[in-house]
């Protein structure tokens, strides 16, 4: 196999996507464009609607569409992932710019709001990309994810009832818009509510039984027919209209320095979705092809398909999986799918803008619905209940989080609530008592093992966690208690495997303990202590109050030393340990 050129390893260092089209096959050519047609289906119709679900015009997501396109197609490493208006987005992009765009709404205002959120996005990304910052996206546990997740798609399906029920409501908050929609109710136009349940019902039903088939295309197709046929717009139901004719220009958005620095929250808000959902999908769609992903690359790649977007009149984008497994299935080779289907989406604006004017408003708050139905994830919530209840509970907090206080700050909550969780399993850890159980190699969990055996005199614990200022006081409280059920202990043998970290509050708790120890003749014994983790305690001075003799390479070490200084023999306990006395986080 040749190696490629300099100059082209060069581009590859840069722009990947750019480097692997100038090497592209004309066998290729074919699929591609295929892909990019039908994958052009699916853009037009999702573009406008999560445009309008963002609080823009839907226009703008046909621009945001051609750009992000393209410049991915340049700078991302991925063969097939494709970029675009994201439904998980829209909510945070609104809720960043509509307060700022004034009470009156102007669209203009708003349009240049969220183009300097996608610029500043693209700047967060990009840094992150290059400085492997990426691993903020690691922040949002997925019992978290999931859980924001079926909030944000409850807070989308109340904010576009009453656009599929033809009326409109002028409500904040989600129980505003509830009360708004059920107060409305009396304004339904059959009309708009018929082609927009029948669409949205038509969707569900085409995505579940007939996958291979672009349900989204299908229904926008009928909807513009029925609303030529049966007059729809007479009707009472509203349409999208004729769209402006031509591209944007390329230019700065005009806010001022103030609306800058209110943008920036917001923006890194969806940068950490953004990257979370790049991460999982780019790396599901790469183990099909036994390849693994470049995550600085494609972060990077995803802030520059920003930059492009803001530039030109458009919001903030992310990779989308629907449509990365649409164009999978379309056969797609490489990135120039997406230059197909942003030069299609580019000469439907220049010669046939109103291609789309008699599509009905109800048939674009479908299909945004439908998008949410599938950001929930019921059966992973019911395992999350089933298998870990207070990861069942983090889950449950961060979706009552964007519902009760609103999506920016509900992605607040569900950060704080992933580094909780964490800071929270390092403060109270699985910690146990071991035994011997005839038959099995090692020592074992007596919660798991309620029978095993027991050494008279001696404790063998395991700590499951480094200890460090947080812990190290539950600690020192679980062994005092231990010692306290059972007077007659004498060494206390800690299984220091899981230990891996050790630091001076922990440092001066264990020389308090092992003082109090020696005054009533106990041990303090450390088995398996690693070597980072026994230098730490070396350089601590921790060594001269516990001396070389109680530190064992392995628990069956210090085992044989306890059996040889007391002549110990190993014995059943007197009732076994049940569920009911385990006192740890499990």
């Amino acid at each position: 196999m040749n190696e490629p050129a300099p100059e082209h390893r060069r581009v590859a260092a840069v722009a990947p996507g750019l480097a692997s089209l100038l090497g592209y096959r004309a066998r290729w050519l074919g699929r591609d464009v295929t892909a990019g047609l039908v994958l052009t289906a699916l853009l037009v119709p999702q573009g406008m609607a999560y445009a309008e679900l963002a609080g823009l015009p839907a226009i703008t997501g046909l621009y945001t569409s051609i750009l992000c396109l393209v410049g991915y197609a340049v700078f991302g490493p991925s063969r097939v992932l494709v970029l675009g208006p994201d439904s998980s987005l829209g909510p945070l992009i609104a809720a960043t710019i509509l307060p700022l765009a004034g009470a009156d709404g102007d669209p203009a205002r708003a349009i240049a709001l969220a183009s300097a959120l996608a610029l500043i996005t693209g700047a967060v990304m990009i840094i992150a990309g290059l400085t492997g910052l990426g691993f903020v996206a690691d922040l949002i546990s997925r019992p978290a994810m999931i859980g924001y997740l079926n909030g944000l798609a409850l807070t989308i399906m109340v904010g576009q009832l009453p656009k599929l029920f033809g009326f409109s409501v002028d409500a904040e908050g989600f129980f505003g818009e509830v009360a708004g929609f059920v107060s409305g109710l009396g304004a339904t136009v059959p009309a708009a509510l018929a082609v927009g349940a029948l669409g949205l019902v038509l969707i569900v039903v085409l995505q579940r039984y007939l996958p291979k088939l672009p349900a989204v295309l299908v229904v926008v197709v009928l909807s513009i027919g029925a609303t030529a046929l049966l007059g729809l717009a007479e009707r009472g139901v509203d349409v999208v209209g004729p769209l402006p004719q031509g591209f944007p220009p390329l230019s700065l958005p005009d806010v001022r320095l103030s609306d800058l620095l209110l943008l920036v929250p917001g923006a890194l808000g969806i940068a950490v979705v953004s990257l979370t959902d790049t991460i999982s999908t780019a790396s599901s769609f790469a183990a099909r092809e036994g390849r693994t992903i470049d995550g600085g690359r494609e972060m990077t790649a995803i802030g520059a398909a920003n930059v492009g977007a803001g530039l030109f009149g458009g919001f903030p984008v992310s990779t989308s999986g629907s449509r990365t497994a649409v164009a999978a299935q379309a056969g797609a080779r490489t990135q120039l799918t997406g230059l197909v289907g942003a030069a299609a989406i580019t000469l439907i604006l220049l010669f046939v803008p109103g291609l789309l004017r008699d599509l009905p408003q109800p048939t674009l708050a479908a299909v945004v619905i439908a998008a949410s139905l599938s950001l929930t994830d019921l059966p992973a919530t019911r395992r999350l209940f089933r298998v870990r209840r207070a990861e069942f509970v983090l889950s449950m907090t961060a979706a009552l989080g964007v519902v009760l206080l609103g999506v920016l700050p509900g992605m607040a909550v569900t950060v704080a609530l992933s580094a909780a969780n964490v800071f929270r399993r390092a403060w109270w850890p699985y910690r146990t008592v071991l035994g011997r159980v005839p038959g099995l190699p090692g020592f074992h969990d007596v919660h798991s093992h309620p029978h095993a055996e027991r050494l008279p005199g001696c404790l063998l614990l395991r700590f499951d966690a480094p200890l460090f200022f947080a812990n190290a006081r539950t600690f020192r409280e679980w062994i005092d208690e231990l010692v306290h059920v059972d007077p007659d202990v004498r060494w206390v043998v800690i299984a220091a495997e899981p230990v891996t970290d050790v630091d001076t509050t922990a440092v001066e708790m264990l020389r308090e303990l092992t003082a109090a120890f020696e005054r009533k003749g106990r041990r303090l014994v450390f088995a398996e202590l690693k070597d980072p983790v026994r230098r730490t305690v070396e350089r601590a001075g921790l060594t001269g109050a516990v001396d070389a003799t109680h530190l064992f390479p392995t628990i069956d070490a210090a085992v044989a030393a306890f059996r040889d200084l007391t002549g110990a023999s190993w014995r059943s306990p007197d009732r076994a340990v049940g569920p009911a006395e385990d006192r740890t986080d499990g």
